[in-house]
């Protein structure tokens, strides 16, 4: 049975709400509300995330979008991407209107100080999750460590090493099939 678009809205909309940090720190919470309603497998995930981050704009909403289309088509991507969007716009506006009054005030300096560890560990235990299901063999996880060595020490560009694997994985594809059509011959 299709969830409603109002259903699919509200999922969407608890997820944009209750997270803090956006982006991979809303993972856990994204995994936990779509796969308990199936919505998702455990194996389509990272695809969606995969997905969503290729693509331009906000890593929340493009999923949401993903997951709409796939729930219920063009309908279902913009009850979806509302449901995303709306709690933050919300949030954004308040704290804009009320912001100038609290800046300076030392215990909320002292709260935002204390979120952003939990910000850094929301966003660190998916993406280890992540990496535990998608990388199955130990080229997977060499890649994997290349690829993390690369943005977080050399702060090489994501999109060059994008690049560099797409073209690496072709390679290697025309290598293997070259390869086996002169066995066959």
């Amino acid at each position: 049975m299709q969830p409603s678009l109002l259903s699919i809205a509200g999922v969407f909309a608890k997820i944009g709400a209750f997270t803090i940090g956006g982006g991979y720190a809303m993972i856990p919470l994204i995994e936990k509300e779509l796969i308990r309603r199936k919505w998702l497998t455990q194996e389509e995930l990272p695809d969606v995330i995969a997905l969503a981050q290729s693509a331009p704009g906000v890593l929340a909403v493009n999923v949401s979008i993903f997951t709409g289309y796939k729930l219920r088509g063009v309908k279902g991507s913009i009850a979806a991407t509302i449901g995303a969007s709306l709690p933050s716009f919300v949030i954004t506006l308040a704290i804009a209107m009320f912001i100038s009054n609290f800046q300076d005030n030392p215990w909320v300096i002292k709260i935002f100080k204390g979120i952003r560890p939990v910000v850094v560990s929301l966003i660190a235990v998916p993406m280890i999750n992540m990496a535990r299901k998608s990388n199955k063999s130990w080229w997977a996880w060499l890649i994997s460590a290349a690829a993390l060595v690369g943005v977080a020490v050399l702060s090489i560009s994501p999109i060059y090493i994008l690049l560099t694997i797409i073209v690496l994985a072709l390679a290697i594809r025309w290598f293997l099939d070259k390869r086996q059509k002169e066995g066959l011959s």
